[in-house]
């Protein structure tokens, strides 16, 4: 007789959602609930190239602090279907304006009572920053976690010229094979066209999603939804002045700004990645700024 598989632990264990996008990418979205239905529901989008599986030590300490949880990777990673290597090339408008739309609608649907929130890091950040400036009925409050402005003049001035010539070589060199094959900003391979949009913030400082007919920018300036900004003190890939960039560009918004160094004691890993160490004290924070922005 064959022998029992042993039963899935940690992030494995989490209830699975489902979910096919209409161009036939398939996401499976974690969950942990709240016994209380009502509870606030708060989405993590991950970073560029990160699987959602990095993201559990929050999950769990998010739930820990009352809220419900769900994550799903980012198209192409972890467990979407199908893989970058099966993919066809894509873009931010393809994250943006069909996988968040299906993933936060079938989140949704899994909690029809509670105010949703989404926790977007990086890229996840940028991706849900633009889909609820599109579309913001859905979203009760956005936290933009190390998420800033790739714009080359957004840096520290000793840093500009050398992400200005890294933006060009990461665009010509995906724009050519039509993937990202890693190094630079980016170590992991990535789709050739997330990488041209990413370039073109970053020789310009404004979001043009590759075939997409929305004009980001006026509906940036409109959106008015509660907005958290965190950036951290040693983070070179986000630093602090690339959030008070991107937070320029949302002029309306509930804006709840915050930057994290050695004093300010929340977290003792400021960098980009590390932080996750601190997620009970993260997610502390977060789960404070819900309870007050709801």
């Amino acid at each position: 007789m064959p022998e029992d598989k042993p039963a899935p632990t940690g992030f494995q264990a989490l209830e699975a959602v489902e979910v096919t996008t209409p161009d036939n990418v398939r996401f499976v979205v974690r969950v942990k609930p709240q016994d209380d239905p009502t509870a606030p529901v708060v989405l993590v989008l991950p970073a560029m190239a990160m699987k959602a599986k990095f993201y559990y030590p929050l999950v769990k300490a998010l739930h820990n602090e009352g809220l419900s949880v769900a994550t799903a990777d980012l198209r192409a990673q972890g467990e979407s279907t199908p893989s970058l290597e099966d993919s066809g090339n894509f873009g931010y408008r393809e994250m943006v304006e069909t996988d968040l739309p299906a993933i936060i609608e079938a989140v949704a649907k899994r909690f029809p009572g509670a105010a949703l929130h989404v926790f977007g890091h990086s890229l996840g950040g940028q991706t849900a920053l633009l889909h609820a400036a599109a579309d913001p009925g859905r979203i009760a409050g956005l936290c933009l976690f190390a998420t800033g402005s790739v714009f080359w003049r957004a840096f520290p001035p000793e840093r500009r010229l050398s992400v200005l010539a890294g933006g060009r070589y990461i665009g010509s060199v995906s724009k050519l094979r039509g993937r990202w094959p890693g190094g630079l900003f980016v170590p992991a391979p990535v789709a050739g066209r997330v990488m041209t949009d990413w370039c073109y913030q970053n020789l310009t400082g404004r979001y043009r999603l590759g075939g997409s007919k929305r004009n980001y920018a006026p509906l940036l300036r409109e959106l008015t939804m509660p907005v958290m900004a965190i950036s951290l003190d040693n983070d070179e890939l986000g630093p602090k002045s690339n959030v008070d960039y991107l937070c320029t560009r949302i002029p309306r918004a509930k804006l709840t700004r915050r930057h994290w160094d050695a004093e300010s004691g929340v977290v003792e890993n400021l960098d980009h990645f590390g932080w996750i160490k601190d997620s009970p004290a993260v997610a502390g924070k977060v789960a404070e700024w819900i309870t007050h922005a709801a």
